[in-house]
Formats: structure tokens, sequence, C-alpha cells
């Protein structure tokens, strides 16, 4: 089969082809992939601009960790699919033998690996995964929204760690898939919820359609808009996820005493910020990466219950073979989510 690959450390990737999985492993499934997501992390590691390195080991690999499929084979001691099944794939796979893993602490693996990083993943016809990444789907649900539950992890395990309670006013920096995905399931906390992006009309108006009302492109606004959005000047909780080193600072500038910064954005270089105003107006920076398993049940009970309120992230649907069409209109900001379809 034909698969999308990293093979070097430069821009690009490469078509290649490769054996198709035919036999799981004993704990394995063979899924037939009916969605994969075009994420951010793929649009840095297509191009190459930093934060990646990790991957070298690995290559070449099948990128594409945002999918949705369907159980073609399930292996000898797999209880709980059957062929036929709809699922959605959790992609970090641990050990399973470290000591974390051995006691039953597997969100403290040490060497996990990535589905679509450290090994193949979703950008082919099929994938081997192992039966307790997958997460179950009603039957005809859409595959393209099911796609989405890996960026809805993201923003949940960011809105956990923020700890967004009701009331509270929150302000996401970066109108992308997790940026939508946070202000999402903040605004379903009970937050006041604002997203700013740069340059991101079309992003915004993504994140307008799934019900964030206060929304900023700062491309040309004037000086202190961002502080206006929901009729304050300060933020309890602000949230990046850009990337973007500039918007550490700038969040902070706006985030209240004692108030709760996240970093949720990919940096590829060091970030910087003023430190002595960090600790007078004691300001907490806490870090968010992946979500842990019991975060993913409940990102999966969200999806079902919201799939048809979340159908607007998805704005464009593409075949698997004009992946690099994709990737480009990604790196450029047309529309939100991407979608290719095998």
């Amino acid at each position: 089969m034909k698969a999308l690959q990293k093979t070097t450390a430069a821009f690009g990737l490469e078509w290649r082809d490769v054996p198709e999985p035919e036999q799981p492993g004993e704990h394995d499934v063979i899924v037939d992939v009916t969605a994969a997501g075009i994420c951010g992390s793929d649009v840095h590691i297509y191009d190459w601009s930093g934060g990646y390195d990790f991957l070298r080991s690995a290559f070449p690999v099948t990128l594409g960790h945002e999918f949705a499929g369907r159980v073609a084979t399930v292996g000898t001691q797999v209880s709980t699919l059957t062929p036929g099944d709809a699922v959605v794939v959790i992609p970090s796979v641990e050990c399973g033998v470290c000591e974390f893993c051995v006691s039953g602490r597997v969100d403290e693996c040490r060497d996990r690996r990535g589905i679509g990083m450290m090994r193949d993943g979703a950008f082919a016809n099929r994938v081997r995964v192992p039966a307790r990444n997958c997460l179950t789907l009603p039957p005809g649900m859409d595959a393209g929204v099911a796609s989405l539950a890996e960026p809805l992890s993201i923003g949940m395990s960011a809105v956990k760690t923020a700890e967004v309670k009701a009331g509270d006013r929150v302000l996401v920096m970066g109108p992308g898939t997790i940026g939508q995905a946070i202000a999402v399931l903040a605004k379903a906390r009970g937050a006041r919820v604002a997203i700013v992006g740069h340059n991101d009309a079309e992003r915004l108006a993504t994140a307008r359609a799934l019900g964030i009302a206060a929304t900023l492109d700062l491309e040309g606004a004037p000086d202190g808009a961002m502080r206006t959005l929901l009729g304050d000047d300060e933020y309890d909780i602000v949230i990046e996820a850009t990337g973007v080193g500039a918007a550490v600072q700038a969040g902070l500038d706006v985030l209240r005493p004692s108030g709760v910064f996240v970093v949720c954005g990919i940096h590829g270089k060091p970030i910087s910020f003023d430190g002595a105003k960090l600790v007078r107006q004691r300001h907490q920076i806490r870090g968010t990466y992946r979500a842990t398993r019991a975060t993913w049940q409940e990102v999966r009970d969200f999806l079902v219950a919201n799939h048809a309120a979340l159908a607007p992230m998805v704005t464009h649907r593409l075949p698997l073979s004009q992946a690099i069409e994709g990737f480009e209109m990604a790196r450029k900001k047309i529309g939100s989510k991407i979608v290719l379809v095998p």
C-alpha cells in the first residue's frame, strides 16, 4: 500500500510503497482507516521547522496520529473488539515493561511510542495498533468528526490543567483545532471564553460557528483590544496554543494577579518572558501535553454526545492521495481541520 512518510530531517514528506499489515500481534488489531486529520504537529514535521528532532530515530515513519477507523482483524488474545467495530485510536503506546507500566501507572511511562510519530501511523489505508488503544464509537458516526478525538484530548488536558471552572474568564491564544477544542471545552465547563489569532480569519470564523462569540484577529487590531474581549481588563486563565514564543509574554500581560497561564503550544525555540513581573504578579505557569487514558474516555463520551455541534471544525475533506495539497493548505491557514480520507 502507499503510505505518506517522513524519511529525512528536512522539508517534505515522501509517498512510499510499504507492506500492508495483515496479521496483528496477539494483543493488537488491524484498523482500516476511515478518516485521518492533519495536525499542526504534522505540519511542523512536514516543514521541519523545529521541535521534532526526536523523530530521526524512527525514519522512515508513516505519519498520521488523529484518526478514526474500522476494525478489520483482531489478535488471538483480543476479546474487547470485533471486526467491523468503529473506533478512535489513542495514539500513545506505552512500553509495558518499565517500572511505571508494571505498577499500573501507565500514564507515567517513560518509553512510550507515538503512533504516527515513533511508529507507523494512519496516513495509509491500514494501520496496526494495540487493542487497548481503541475506543469504540456508535455505528454510523461521522468518521471525520470522530477523528477530532485526539485534538479534543489535548484540549481536555489543557482545560483540566488550568482547572477551568464556571464563571472563569478564559483567553485562548491560537484558533487552530487545539485552540478551538480548548475554547469549546472551557465553555462547556461554564467559563466565559475569548479566542484570538493572528491573520486567522477562517479559523476564527470556525470558532464562532462553534459558539465562541468573543473572537479577535490581532492582525491590525488596535492596542488593548485583546484585554476587553469579555468586557474586562484581564483574564483569570490564559491558555496558549500557538507555539509562538512572543505569545507567552503577551498572554501574561493580560493575566490577572495569581492567574493561571497554561502553555499548550509546541515551541521549537526557547521561550522568553519577564520573570520579575511573573513573580510580582504571582502568576502560575503550567505545561500540558498528552491526555491520560481516563481523560481519553471523557473525550470519547463528549465526542459522542456533541458530535453534531463539533462538525464545523472539519472544514475540508480530501482524498489521501491529495495529502500534500492538504498540508500546504494547513501551512497557509486555509480552513480549519483538514481530514484525509483513504
